[in-house]
């Protein structure tokens, strides 16, 4: 079976099936230990650990020595047989809740496609899996470039992979989109306009049959899609999400933007009720990872009436390990309001101890950016707040020594990851890590890149987009440096480096067991790093991924492993 069939039709229901029986076999003993492993701890020193033992939700004890750690006698004990273990991965900028929110039932294996026949490929699996006459969609996240054909499916082929569903694959904010025939009569019913190969033009007509669709979800599809969304993440070895949301229409920004949303592209999130299916997985106790969520604000006038009720009306840092307040991003005013805003905004921020994620898209706007932050922190110390300036094409030395001196941090973006070119300002990967500044990795996944992490481990090691070209020539970095952006450095953005991204005694128990050996080159090339995915996801003490590495226990302390 392909990664691509593996990864469509592996639901969290099937993904929980086996840890279930788990549960239900040790309610009252919660221990799980990895042993005869290639566990790389990336504590302080790097060590390489043989063994690991989970009680609860933390990590009780890291073994370097051979044989089974002491264990209680209804201990899941899991021969790795020399698999390679690392920390659950982070991600420090992401859209999940866009993703969360997106119509129909999405198809997240598209990030894994190279070509029309994979794509086929991935849109027949789904199928298999979605009962019959409900859409199948694919909505952000992927690209036609990173196609062998550089171009989107057509109608005949989508129709021979999904005679029996409509299927929607629409790429980026606003398209161009593409369907089959029983998606061309819905949309064209409801006066989309498709051709007659169903393609779908970008932008006006893309977001009208993007807002079709978002016209029949019920509630409880937007918790199905939740649920699906956080179980692909957790298939991929991502086990902390950290949010930053969407905007609302960019011609009516402010308040009044609020009335609009839901009308626009695949970017945008409710402020106010877009969490909703987060917070109902919460409450029932089915998150399978975790969430941290950064409030996107649109403020047009200095008296930044959005943050300010923010900040009146939330709890700094409130919520439970799986789901959390944590700041303010990816923007704190809106795009188009003047300057004067923006440095109100982040006074109201800084005042009242928020943490801000802020986008940036050129030198010249990050150095716009520090001026008002080196204003701000002449009154107010942002060396404490973990803000962070995200993004940062073409930045400079000149400039990371002024956020240096701040006190504040980098996340370095994937977004060029899918169409990215020589032409565009560099993320400089390798000038970033050596700056001495905390840094890590967002994706930007959800819509503009895949959120699948081992593509941009892939583009981090390699300097190559989705098509194969070099776009960051001398400023690549080892696979260890790759990994730590994942793992230690983005746990800093969330305050929680004292208990996540590393794997040592007295932290969260999130690991992930790869299905190859991503630190050994020789086993898998530079190519196959996009290959990686989990074959064991555990977040919390808990097994919330099982690609068939545990099987389930036919007696208490009888589990095995394949």
């Amino acid at each position: 079976m392909t990664r691509i069939v593996a990864i469509a039709v592996t639901t969290l229901a099937a993904a929980l099936s086996a840890s279930t029986a788990l549960a239900q076999e040790r309610d009252d003993c919660r221990e799980i230990v990895l042993h005869n492993g290639k566990i790389a701890t990336m504590d302080a020193s790097g060590a390489i650990a043989s063994s690991v033992t989970v009680r609860d939700d933390r990590i009780v004890a890291v073994g370097t020595g051979g044989g089974i750690p002491r264990h209680n006698p209804c201990a899941l004990v899991i021969d790795l047989r020399g698999r390679t273990v690392v920390p659950g991965l982070i991600d420090s900028h992401n859209h999940i809740v866009q993703l969360t929110l997106r119509p129909g039932h999405d198809m997240r294996a598209i990030e894994t496609t190279a070509s029309i026949a994979e794509v086929v490929e991935a849109v027949r699996a789904k199928s298999a899996a979605v009962p019959a006459g409900e859409w199948i969609t694919a909505i952000g996240g992927w690209s036609q470039n990173q196609l062998a054909e550089r171009r989107l499916p057509t109608l005949a082929e989508l129709d021979a992979s999904a005679p029996n569903h409509p299927v929607y694959l629409h790429v980026g904010f606003a398209g161009p989109a593409a369907t089959n025939s029983a998606g061309k009569r819905f949309l064209e019913g409801k006066s989309v306009v498709v051709g007659a190969d169903g393609s779908i033009a970008a932008n006006a007509q893309s977001t009208a049959a993007l807002n079709v669709l978002r016209s029949i979800q019920t509630s409880e599809d937007r918790e199905r899609g939740a649920r699906d969304a956080l179980a692909y993440t957790a298939s991929v070895g991502l086990t902390t999400l950290m949010d930053k949301a969407g905007g609302w229409p960019a011609d009516t920004e402010g308040a009044a933007g609020l009335a609009q949303l839901g009308s626009g592209n695949a970017g945008e999130v409710n402020p106010f009720t877009g969490y909703e299916p987060l917070l109902a997985l919460h409450r029932n106790g089915q998150m399978p990872v975790r969430v941290r969520i950064f409030f996107y604000m649109q403020d047009l006038t200095p008296e930044v009436p959005l943050v300010t009720q923010r900040v009146n009306n939330a709890f700094r840092d409130f919520g439970s390990d799986w789901l959390r307040v944590s700041g303010f991003g990816e923007r704190i005013h809106g795009r188009s309001a003047p300057p004067e805003v923006f440095e109100a905004a982040i006074r109201v921020a800084a005042e009242h101890g928020w943490a801000v994620d802020q986008h940036s898209g050129n030198l010249e706007e990050e150095r716009a950016i520090i001026d008002v932050w080196e204003r701000v922190n002449a009154t107010t110390p942002l060396a404490n707040l973990r803000w962070c300036l995200a993004h940062v094409p073409g930045i400079d030395q000149p400039t990371l020594d002024r956020l240096r001196a701040l006190g504040v941090g980098i996340s370095s973006s994937g977004g060029r990851y899918l169409s990215g070119g020589a032409e565009r300002p560099a993320v400089q990967f390798r000038l970033l890590v050596d700056s001495g500044l905390p840094v890590g990795h967002g994706s930007d996944g959800g819509s503009v890149a895949p959120i699948d992490p081992w593509f941009h481990i892939y583009f981090m090691v390699t300097g190559k987009n989705s098509a194969g070209d070099l776009i960051e020539p001398g400023q690549t970095l080892t696979r260890m440096e790759a990994l730590r952006m994942y793992t230690t450095g983005n746990a800093w953005f969330s305050k929680e480096e004292g208990v996540l991204g590393s794997i040592e005694s007295g932290k969260l128990a999130d690991l992930v067991v790869l299905s190859d050996d991503f630190l050994d080159p020789a086993r898998v090339p530079d190519e196959a790093i996009k290959r990686i995915t989990s074959v064991l996801t555990i977040v919390g003490g808990k097994i919330v991924h099982n690609a068939g590495l545990v099987e389930a226990p036919t007696r208490t302390g009888g589990a095995t492993s394949r």
